[in-house]
């Protein structure tokens, strides 16, 4: 359980850069399957980063939805981002924290990401309901388009159309609005996974808007009513979320050589999610959505062959 305090930490020894990267390793690998089975195509080096940045972005999700979460205050959010600042200066506070203090080290990358995340949980501190779209999105991008430019120093830019003598003063092109695009359509895809664990929560993340466009109600979504306007109303959510994804494949050829089929991969496996509720008949209220282990093996190949050509 993550539990902060507003007094001064106590001298004390941490574990190795070795062992902390084992502990990311085994939190994601407990927590993402399917992230994680993406990390594994990722090169020696670049992998543990990525895990490390993983690790901080899932304990700063547990502060608003984890068993604690009950106890965070915005005071709580603030003491947490303190300890993002010491991180990135080189003085982790626990065992996990030093892993990331090394990838920013080694990877240098800018912390306002990390920063838009934590004010993505402030929004889940006093905010139960997005009236439009445009307000999802902002906290869509806040926790979770942001990981994408988290990993863009890890990941790394190989911009193929940069190659010819006359184009090699040009800078690359850094594909920040596809990294973005990818994180909203992964959230999107979250929401519409987990419809029915936030309505137990007496949340509702799906915009009120489209609720009143499809004339279905909150108290229809409580009580998990499935009919004709509830699977109009999915069809809608999922086009959109696809969207998403299309945006985000536009943008993988321009990373490195060697993490273009771990991301193809992770955007297929998660992309998959949504044909799995279709599937579902749109019942995301009693099935909760999943790819199997052995269809995302099976899709491993054409994830390569996508970041070969594509």
């Amino acid at each position: 359980m993550l539990q902060l305090s507003d007094s001064p930490p106590r001298m004390k020894t941490l574990v190795s850069v070795d062992e902390s990267y084992n502990l990311c390793r085994h939190l994601i690998a407990k927590y993402s399957t399917t992230f994680y089975l993406s990390t594994l195509l990722l090169s020696k080096e670049k992998r543990p980063a990525i895990w490390a940045i993983y690790a901080w972005c899932r304990r700063t999700d547990e502060l608003v939805d984890g068993p604690a979460s009950a106890m965070t205050t915005p005071e709580t959010l603030d003491l947490w981002e303190q300890r993002l600042e010491s991180i990135f200066a080189g003085h982790p506070v626990d065992n996990l924290d030093v892993a990331l203090a090394d990838t920013v080290q080694r990877f240098p990358m800018d912390i306002q990401p990390f920063r838009d995340m934590i004010a993505g949980q402030r929004m889940d501190l006093y905010r139960s309901r997005y009236e439009t779209f445009e307000d999802l999105y902002l906290y869509c991008y806040r926790v979770a388009g942001t990981v994408g430019l988290m990993s863009t120093a890890v990941m790394g830019l190989d911009n193929p159309r940069n190659t010819s003598p006359w184009n090699r003063e040009q800078q690359l092109y850094v594909p920040i609005e596809e990294e973005i695009a990818l994180g909203i359509a992964k959230q999107l895809t979250n929401i519409l996974r987990d419809v029915g664990e936030d309505a137990r929560r007496g949340r509702i993340y799906i915009p009120l808007e489209d609720l009143a466009r499809f004339n279905y109600t909150e108290e229809d979504l409580f009580k998990g009513v499935i009919d004709e306007r509830w699977r109009s109303l999915m069809r809608f959510q999922i086009a959109r979320a696809r969207e998403f994804y299309t945006k985000a494949e536009k943008g993988i050829s321009y990373l490195s050589s060697d993490a273009r089929w771990p991301v193809w991969a992770a955007l297929t496996h998660y992309s998959g999610i949504l044909r799995v509720i279709e599937r579902n008949d749109y019942n995301a209220f009693t099935q909760r959505a999943y790819v199997p282990q052995w269809q995302k093996l099976r899709s491993l190949p054409l994830a390569w062959l996508r970041s070969q050509v594509l």
